[in-house]
């Protein structure tokens, strides 16, 4: 291997570990490609390059680079351009195989934009035995770049491996998401089904009773006694079954929203707890449910772990995202590892995009926070 060669193939493969490492690090499908994009145009010396994917019959730009930064040359992403005939993108979905262009290649295929481009290469993208898209890379001359498109195959493979990735994560996400959402309306059916169903019958009874005891006899006292202990018991039994139905479903998000529901909390909980909130907008239903659950779980670790004197419940909104804290000044050290409660906490707030977070140095307290999208679905 010559020199040239050599620095060529470190060039290669510090431009596809770079891509790799987005990929790993779970960065969005929209910054992989048009990285991909960028290190391929910067690698081949090209003087345009994009991502498509095929879509019935024609092909969205999904990652785009233009070393001049013309937009009246390339098409910017988020295009959707019909797989004309004879067209590269055409030729590459009908053989499954690599294509060059030699002459002058219209990337815009609209009137009115600029046809600089001389010549260009696509290369398919290969997804569990199909064709998924392309890759495509253009220069302004008319000279060959066959031997640099050789590298085009290693970018379609990682570009493979990266879709493959992000299709993992995704139908990931959707899995948990459902999950959640299936265990959400079980337990919103569970809790309709004690109040409409069960603890009305146990109201009733209570009512009959106190019926009997009104009409027994002023003479027997024991039996009247005795029936009073009943109605009482019954109403203890049925305070138990509230309880419980709150802690199945917090029907309280549906009647007084999620202000009053966190209020509502702050009043139970055994150590002083302050609100800041200010959210100023509309949530859904899943991300108000996730607060109420977070705010909970974490309102109870504070109280029957920390030792705290007093607690911080603060809910704000930056933009498209919602951000949840809660402080306590208690002992601190806490680990998550020891329990279960965070990981579905975690599992539930990652399955709306967001994430979790816990600092608690020993001594200091601990804060327990987490980033949610707004509009998660």
């Amino acid at each position: 291997m010559s020199h040239d060669e050599l620095r060529a193939s470190v060039e290669a493969h510090a431009a596809l570990r770079h891509v790799a490492t987005l990929v790993a690090r779970g960065a969005p499908a929209s910054e992989v490609f048009n990285e991909l994009a960028s290190e391929m145009g910067s690698f081949l010396k090209v003087d345009h390059t994009a991502v498509q994917r095929y879509e019935s019959e024609s092909a969205i730009v999904v990652g785009s680079w233009s070393r001049h930064r013309d937009p009246g040359v390339w098409p910017p992403v988020g295009e959707r351009r019909r797989l004309r005939e004879g067209s590269i993108p055409q030729r590459v979905l009908r053989t499954g195989r690599a294509v060059v262009q030699i002459g002058t290649y219209d990337p815009s295929e609209g009137p009115g934009q600029s046809r600089r481009i001389r010549s260009a290469a696509g290369s398919p993208i290969v997804v569990r035995g199909r064709v998924w898209g392309l890759l495509i890379a253009c220069w302004n001359g008319g000279e060959t770049h066959t031997d640099e498109m050789v590298w085009m195959y290693d970018f379609g493979v990682l570009a493979a491996n990266a879709i493959m990735s992000i299709e993992s994560r995704a139908e990931l996400a959707a899995s948990r998401a459902r999950v959640v959402a299936a265990g959400d309306e079980a337990r919103r059916r569970i809790e309709r089904d004690l109040h409409d169903g069960v603890q009305q019958r146990l109201i009733a009874l209570g009512v009959e009773l106190r019926l009997a005891e009104s009409e027994a006899s002023p003479k027997d006292e024991r039996l009247r006694e005795r029936l009073s202990q009943a109605v009482s018991g019954l109403m203890s039994i049925v305070d138990d079954l509230r309880e419980i139905a709150r802690g199945i479903h917090p029907a309280i998000l549906s009647r007084g929203g999620l202000e009053a529901a966190l209020g509502t909390l702050a009043r139970r909980s055994a150590v002083p707890v302050t609100l800041d909130l200010d959210v100023g907008r509309q949530l859904g239903e899943r991300v108000e449910v996730t607060v109420y659950y977070l705010v909970c779980e974490a309102l109870t670790n504070a109280v029957k772990h920390a030792n705290p004197r007093r607690i911080r419940v603060g809910l704000r909104t930056e933009g498209p995202v919602l951000w949840l804290s809660v402080r306590d000044d208690g002992t601190g050290g806490a680990d998550p590892a020891r329990g279960t409660g965070l990981i579905g906490l975690r599992d539930r707030v990652e399955a709306l995009g967001g994430s979790v977070y816990l600092t608690s140095p020993p001594g200091r307290g601990t804060t327990f926070s987490a980033s949610i999208p707004i509009d998660a679905a």
